[in-house]
C-alpha cells in the first residue's frame, strides 16, 4: 500500500507503512533516521491532504541503509547535483535548467550494455515472424530512450559492486531484454485502446499495419517475454514480472471505468499510475538487485526506488500533456483530457474551479470547450501542485539509493531522478 492523503493504498500486496517504506517486517523494525519534510504550495484547499507535511523513514539495517542528508556532496554525472540537493528544499523547478542532463550522457556508463540489448532484441522477437518483427520495429525505432532496460543495467551494476561481482550475469541481461519487450508490447496495445495515431511523432503500429496485426504483435511479445522469463528459473522474479502484466490490464480497466469522472480522487489516480507505469519500473529495479544476490533489505529499496521514480515520471508526463506543444509531445496536446482521462493537474484544478467540472462532464460538447478546460487547469494552479507531487515522489526515490555504495552507477540513478524533474523545469 502507499501513503497518499493520509490513506493507505495497497499496491499488489506490497505492504508499505505510512512513511513510504516497505514493511515486510513489522512497523517496530523501522526507525526514523533522517526526516525529510515535503511541502506543497498548491492553489488553496487541502489538496485532499497532499499538502500535509510528510516524514520519510528508512529501515534500520546495519549502517548500509542509513538515510542521511539529501544534500549530496558528490557531483552527479551530468550536472544533476543542484537538482538533487533541491528536492527537499523547495527548489524552484526553473533553477536547474541551467545545467541540463542529457539522456545520452545519462546512460553513457551502460552504453555498451544497451548496444548489446538492441542487437539481442532482434533475435529474441524472432526472425520467423517478419510481420510481427516489422510491427515491433516500428516501436523499437520510434525514438525511445530504453529507460527501463538502462535502469536494469544501472541497478545491476550498482548492486553487483555492493556484492563484489565483477561482471553482469546472463540473467541480468536477459531481464533487461524481457523488460523492454513487455514495455513495447504494452505500448502497442495502449495505442490500440487509446486510438492514438502517433507515438513519439511516428505512426503507431495499428496505423501502419492495422488493428489485427497490432493486437497480435503485442500478444506475441507478451508471450515471448513470458517464455524467456520462465527460463530464468527464478521463482521470485517470475512472480514479480508476471504481476506486472496483470497490473497493465488492471490499470487499463481502472482508466476505462473512470473516464470523465470528476469525482476521481488523487489516490485512485496514483494506483492507476502505479499499475500502468510504476509497476514495471519497480519490478525492473528489484529484479536486477535479486540477480546480483542482494539481500531483501536492498531489493526492497530498489523496488521502492523504481516505484517512486515511475510515479514521478507519470506525473511529469501528465504535466507535459498540458505544457508542451503537439510537436514536442509527438501527439496532440491535451489528448488525455480530451479522451476523459483525468490526471493529476486536472484533479488538483477541480478542487478550485467548479466550472471545469461542468465542461468535463459535458465531454467537451461545445466548440472550444477543450481549450477552455486546458486554460482553467493552467490558471488555477493545477500544474504547480502536480509539480509538487512529482517532486515528492522523486524525493522518495532518492532516499532509497542511500543503501548503495557511491559509484558512477548510483550517481546515474540519482541523475535519472533529476532528469525527470528537469523536463518540467
Amino acid at each position: 500500500m502507499m501513503c497518499v492523503t493520509g490513506k493507505s493504498i495497497d499496491f499488489a500486496g506490497k505492504n508499505l507503512v505510512s512513511c513510504g517504506c516497505s514493511s515486510n517486517a513489522s512497523f517496530d523494525r523501522y526507525t526514523v533516521r533522517s526526516c525529510v519534510k515535503v511541502n506543497s504550495k498548491g492553489c488553496g484547499g487541502s489538496g485532499r491532504g497532499h499538502g500535509a507535511r510528510k516524514l520519510v523513514c528508512c529501515r534500520r539495517r546495519n549502517t548500509q541503509c542509513r538515510v542521511s542528508s539529501m544534500k549530496t556532496a558528490e557531483p552527479t554525472l551530468n550536472g544533476g547535483t543542484k537538482a538533487i540537493e533541491g528536492l527537499t528544499t523547495g527548489l524552484d523547478l526553473k533553477g536547474y535548467s541551467e545545467s541540463p542532463i542529457s539522456p545520452a550522457r545519462l546512460f553513457e556508463v551502460v552504453a555498451d550494455d544497451l548496444l548489446t540489448l538492441n542487437k539481442n532484441l532482434q533475435s529474441i522477437v524472432g526472425a520467423e515472424n517478419p510481420v510481427l518483427m516489422s510491427a515491433a520495429e516500428q516501436i523499437f525505432s520510434a525514438g525511445g530512450k530504453r529507460m527501463r532496460p538502462a535502469l536494469v543495467f544501472l541497478v545491476s551494476r550498482a548492486t553487483a559492486e555492493l556484492l563484489g561481482l565483477k561482471e553482469l550475469t546472463v540473467k541480468h541481461r536477459r531481464l533487461a531484454e524481457i523488460i523492454e519487450m513487455i514495455h513495447t508490447a504494452s505500448l502497442i496495445h495502449d495505442d490500440v485502446l487509446d486510438e492514438s495515431d502517433l507515438r513519439r511523432g511516428k505512426k503507431t503500429v495499428h496505423q501502419m499495419f492495422g488493428t489485427r496485426v497490432a493486437v497480435l504483435a503485442g500478444d506475441f511479445m507478451f508471450a515471448q517475454s513470458s517464455w524467456y522469463l520462465a527460463n530464468l528459473e527464478n521463482i521470485e522474479v517470475i512472480k514479480l514480472i508476471s504481476q506486472v502484466i496483470k497490473d497493465f490490464a488492471s490499470g487499463e480497466i481502472r482508466q476505462a471505468s473512470s473516464l470523465f469522472d470528476c469525482d476521481l480522487h488523487l489516490d485512485e489516480y496514483l494506483i492507476k499510475s502505479y499499475y500502468k507505469t510504476a509497476s514495471l519500473i519497480a519490478a525492473s529495479t528489484k529484479g536486477a538487485a535479486i540477480f546480483s544476490g542482494a539481500d531483501s533489505s536492498i531489493t526492497e529499496k530498489m523496488y521502492e526506488y523504481g516505484k517512486n521514480l515511475g510515479l514521478s515520471f507519470q506525473v511529469v508526463d501528465d504535466i507535459l500533456d498540458f505544457t508542451q506543444s503537439a510537436e514536442q509531445l509527438g501527439k496532440p496536446a491535451g489528448s488525455d483530457l480530451a479522451k476523459g482521462n483525468l490526471t493529476a493537474p486536472v484533479i488538483f484544478a477541480l478542487e478550485k474551479e467548479p466550472k471545469l467540472r461542468d465542461i468535463i462532464e459535458s465531454e467537451f460538447s461545445e466548440v472550444g470547450a477543450l481549450d477552455e478546460a486546458i486554460n482553467l487547469v493552467k490558471g488555477c494552479g493545477g500544474i504547480e501542485r502536480a509539480q509538487e507531487l512529482a517532486k515528492e515522489k522523486a524525493d522518495l526515490a532518492i532516499q532509497c539509493l542511500q543503501c548503495l555504495p557511491q559509484s558512477v552507477f548510483r550517481l546515474a540513478l540519482e541523475d535519472m531522478v533529476a532528469y525527470n524533474l528537469q523536463r518540467i523545469a
